[in-house]
């Protein structure tokens, strides 16, 4: 067993911006195709293999535990769609579910139309996400879209769900977002650049070669990217241009093949806008569209344009500024608004007749989300409540009386959530701010100062942090509460848990509040909740840019870090257009091009401030090659240049343990794999199960095969 760390060969370069030189060795891992870097990160997957094997033992008994939460038949909640009730259904060892459908009327069984177990098998990747599953209005076609790598490339295909035979129209390269025609004979589709930008909107006519196909529109302007929806009315497709801060939408009837998109209103810097068709809802029952904006209006306010005039707005309900207003839902029998109140996600059902009802989460820490509701006349909507300790819960809300009935409950096997609580904590930091932590742990774990705890965190592009973060928490989370961990979620400035404000005071230059915060957070729990010398901190993404500036700002506080494909090599990154997201990020981080945002980069960058040698704590980092949200390049240049500064290249004290200080590991997937990890319900709790050890190991129970509270 090889555990010598592998080291990356350096160039001499150096880069000059603004009178600044810094040095860039490593800036020829780009391509993880090339063969050199290739060698590199198949070096780097060796080591960290080699210098994780003890922890494998613990891996497979916190996989063994995960896996054996998951009910051996799972069903989803049920929806309905077209006069079908749909389902997706995953049979007992299979990663991947059969979806099927059934006709609401009468007694049919349901039927198999796409079986995505047989489309993995037969893609023989390993790796499989879907992208489009969009019924045609007449019910008869199915618009599917796969990727079998985890680069986000979508084939887009067509099934004749009467035959269950695939058409031959094929468009190979495709994104998220699409839309039906009414009449069920094309669909428009949304094409990103080799950048990964969404640029385009297209429309196929089943039938014809894509060759044919009609560009729609598309954005030249770098610093946007382009999504499409169709209107629950089944009426307009929305096309969407985004900018950080900024959207421009455009309208295409669905009722004209032959139909342009229309400019609702021009873009203007800094004004957001969103338009919601909602036919019978406006004055003596005419059809319109209500609209979200924060145009005078910081935390957003609801307006209403009318079909003919859907850039005429007229103020409908004003800005509250203790509640951000995220979006709006319209039905037959009324709306829904989805909203952040105390940094919780709420729901505000409305009736037609104005009678309003808050829906709002149980639990702290927990939320309240629209479940999946495609149909417009409706008499209910289906909404979700789930928390980090309980699985979700979808409930069917009456349009008429309000009335509540179950409609499906996720099942989680072997746990009670009632052996769990969840509370919410504020952090004092100074000048009215505070900020919230989330704390979860089993009802036996004392918060005395004894604790171990694993730290969460994201703080970026207003997205909040809620129990729908792509982890099965609920399956994952008990193996850890069991052995008497305690789980905390920070909620930092740069997030949006306490709306556009809370962003706004975390990004740009006010980006580091983002990482003050966080270590703020550790802190607080540190005075007399937890043990301080324990405390693991994890992030994706940027999240994982959260903990490479926490590993260089407080390197003292942390026993661990897990830095998840984390975005690190800011400066270089965004100096680069020509790389995927770069344009359309500098109004998040900064365009160095600029002095003073070159500042703010500079003062923080994680790859640009390394912290001291032997302050560093145990340091996990992953990537995968086929990651193009943050390429492989920017862990991998960060890995090799904190090996660089090491003379033991980031072995660590003990050679032995992969969690001693000064270690440094990365977990590079250079197979199929995606920027948030494996596909597959076990596939993924084997990840976990793998990151959730070295996390144990880090806090010293790395032999803790058993859970101790019971």
């Amino acid at each position: 067993m090889d555990l010598t760390p592998p080291v990356a060969r350096r160039i001499e370069l150096s880069l000059t911006m603004h009178g600044d030189t810094r040095t860039d060795p490593y800036g020829w891992i780009t391509n993880p195709f090339e063969a050199e870097t290739t060698t590199l990160l198949a070096a780097e997957r060796a080591y960290y293999d080699a210098r994780t094997a003890d922890l494998s033992p613990l891996r497979r008994q916190l996989a063994a535990e995960m896996i054996a939460r998951v009910p051996g038949r799972e069903r989803s909640a049920p929806w309905e769609s077209g006069g079908w009730q749909y389902l997706s259904d995953t049979a007992p060892g299979n990663e991947y579910p059969t979806l099927t459908r059934r006709p609401v009327s009468g007694s049919a069984e349901a039927s198999v139309f796409l079986d995505l177990q047989q489309v993995h098998d037969e893609g023989a990747t390993g790796y499989l996400r879907a992208g489009q599953l969009e019924i045609s209005p007449n019910g008869n076609l199915l618009a599917w879209s796969l990727d079998l790598d985890g680069n986000e490339v979508y084939e887009l295909r067509f099934r004749d769900l009467t035959s269950g035979l695939d058409l031959d129209d094929v468009i190979p390269r495709t994104y998220y977002g699409g839309a039906w025609t009414a009449d069920s004979r094309a669909f428009l589709y949304v094409v990103h650049d080799e950048a990964y930008r969404p640029h385009q909107v297209w429309l196929h006519r089943l039938g014809t070669d894509a060759a044919a196909d009609t560009l729609l529109l598309d954005e030249p302007d770098d610093r946007y990217e382009i999504m499409l929806h169709a209107s629950r009315s089944g009426a307009w497709a929305v096309i969407t241009l985004l900018a950080r801060d900024t959207v421009e939408q455009h309208l295409v009837s669905l009722h004209d093949l032959d139909a342009q998109p229309v400019r609702v209103r021009p873009r203007v810097d800094g004004i957001e806008y969103s338009l919601e068709h909602a036919p019978g809802h406006g004055p003596n029952g005419s059809d319109g569209f209500y609209v979200v904006t924060n145009l005078d209006a910081a935390e957003f306010r609801i307006a209403w344009a009318a079909d003919e005039s859907p850039s005429v707005w007229t103020p409908l309900i004003d800005e509250n500024a203790a509640e951000r207003i995220l979006d709006v839902d319209a039905f037959a029998l009324g709306y829904v608004i989805s909203l952040r109140r105390d940094g919780a996600a709420c729901l505000r059902i409305v009736r037609l007749d104005g009678t309003p009802l808050d829906v709002v989460p149980h639990e702290a820490g927990g939320m309240v989300s629209l479940g999946r509701n495609d149909d417009y006349d409706v008499d209910f909507v289906t909404v979700i409540e789930e928390s980090f300790i309980t699985p979700a819960v979808h409930a069917d809300i009456s349009l008429t009386d309000s009335s509540l009935r179950e409609r499906h409950r996720i099942s989680n096997v072997g746990v009670n959530p009632t052996d769990y609580v969840s509370e919410r904590h504020l952090v004092d930091r100074g000048d009215s701010v505070e900020v919230p932590v989330i704390v979860v742990r089993h009802r036996d774990t004392p918060l005395d100062g004894t604790a171990p705890v694993l730290l969460y965190g994201y703080g970026s592009y207003e997205v909040s942090c809620d129990p729908d973060w792509g982890i099965d928490w609920w399956r994952s989370l008990p193996s850890l509460l069991d052995r008497g961990v305690v789980f905390a979620v920070g909620h930092p400035r740069g997030g949006g848990e306490l709306g556009r404000g809370w962003w706004e005071d975390g990004h740009l230059a006010t980006k580091h509040h983002t990482f003050d915060d966080q270590a703020a957070v550790a802190d607080y729990l540190a005075n007399g909740l937890v043990d301080g010398a324990r405390i693991v901190t994890r992030g994706i993404s940027a999240g994982g840019l959260l903990q490479g500036a926490l590993y260089s700002r407080r390197p003292d506080r942390w026993a661990g870090i897990i830095a998840e494909v984390p975005f690190v090599d800011v400066i270089t990154t965004m100096c680069d257009a020509s790389l995927p997201l770069t344009a359309q990020e500098w109004r998040e981080w900064g365009d160095p091009r600029a002095n003073a945002e070159y500042e703010w980069l500079r003062s923080w960058s994680p790859i640009d401030n390394r912290p001291p040698v032997n302050a560093r704590p145990p340091l996990l980092v992953t990537g995968a090659v086929h990651d193009p949200r943050v390429l492989v390049r920017e862990p991998a240049k960060w890995v090799s240049a904190l090996r660089d500064d090491d003379p033991d290249h980031g072995v660590g004290i003990d050679p032995t343990s992969p969690v001693s200080p000064r270690t440094v590991l990365f977990r590079c997937e250079t197979g199929a794999g995606a920027h948030g990890g494996p596909s597959g319900r076990f596939a993924e709790l084997e990840y976990e199960a793998e990151i959730a050890a070295w996390a144990l190991a880090a806090m010293g129970l790395g032999n803790a095969g058993n859970a101790v509270a019971e």
